[in-house]
């Protein structure tokens, strides 16, 4: 499960943020100072940030920004009618978002979700379902399931458990049509994730493999070439689109045709 991270002025904007993001979509850690949200991004799949202009001023958590600069950051503030300046500003600094504190306070979940990572893969895999010729209900459903674990080893056995089905007849059942096996539809989803993480500089291959639940940078690695036909430092040239356009093009042994 990837999380938010909060940066927030108030106690009543971090319980208004708890209310309000469904617990089964992301888990919530609030950070008070540069150096919490550091370890957090070295440790933790981060789908989104929401803080205050405030906190988002300070140097160091400023600067840290900088290096994450494809991490949607969402803004949480009491704005007020003559604050359009700042809000401009805001704008043009590559705020994904913002939400005025005690007026959009009902929608802020909903609002850091629809801007965050994890939404912005399920854009850029629009297409997959139909690419990988992913049509039985089955597959959509275990297609959905991955997109909500790249962060985390998956295991088939798990899934079977969760849909009620032997691992066999899962195994079976998503290979059929002449989509790709499911192994293999597992790392995809991983290494799009992955591609995503090192489009921002602050993210080493080291720490992308760690936070991604790889065994190590070289097993990252293997995978990006057995999906892609890449390297893990050469995924940022290609983004998720070009990651999954790789996949179907066949530099993966898949059923792919």
């Amino acid at each position: 499960m990837a999380t938010i991270a909060a940066l927030l002025e108030t106690p009543g904007a971090l319980t208004a943020l708890r209310r309000t993001l469904p617990r089964s979509s992301a888990a919530l850690a609030s950070c008070r100072t540069a150096g919490a949200l550091g370890r957090l991004l070295e440790t933790r799949l981060v789908d989104a940030v929401i803080l205050s202009p405030r906190r988002a001023g300070i140097p160091a958590i400023a600067r840290l920004l900088t290096l994450f600069p494809r991490l949607p950051r969402v803004l949480l503030a009491p704005f007020r009618p003559d604050d359009g300046e700042l809000l401009m500003a805001c704008q043009r600094g590559g705020v994904a978002a913002v939400a005025v504190e005690g007026v959009d306070d009902a929608m802020l979940g909903d609002l850091v979700l629809r801007v965050s990572l994890s939404a912005a893969r399920r854009r850029a895999l629009a297409e997959a379902p139909r690419v990988l010729r992913l049509s039985e209900q089955l597959q959509q459903k275990a297609w959905n399931y991955l997109l909500d674990r790249v962060g985390e080893p998956v295991r088939t056995s798990a899934m079977a458990l969760r849909f009620r089905v032997s691992r066999e007849h899962l195994s079976r059942q998503f290979g059929a049509g002449g989509a790709p096996n499911l192994k293999r539809v597992i790392d995809l989803t991983r290494v799009v994730s992955a591609a995503q993480l090192l489009g921002n500089p602050g993210y080493s291959v080291e720490t992308v493999a760690h936070v991604l639940g790889f065994a190590s940078s070289s097993h990252l690695s293997e995978t990006a070439r057995r999906v892609a036909g890449v390297s893990a430092r050469q995924l940022p040239e290609l983004g998720p689109r070009g990651v999954l356009g790789a996949f179907v093009r066949g530099k993966t042994r898949s059923r792919l045709v």
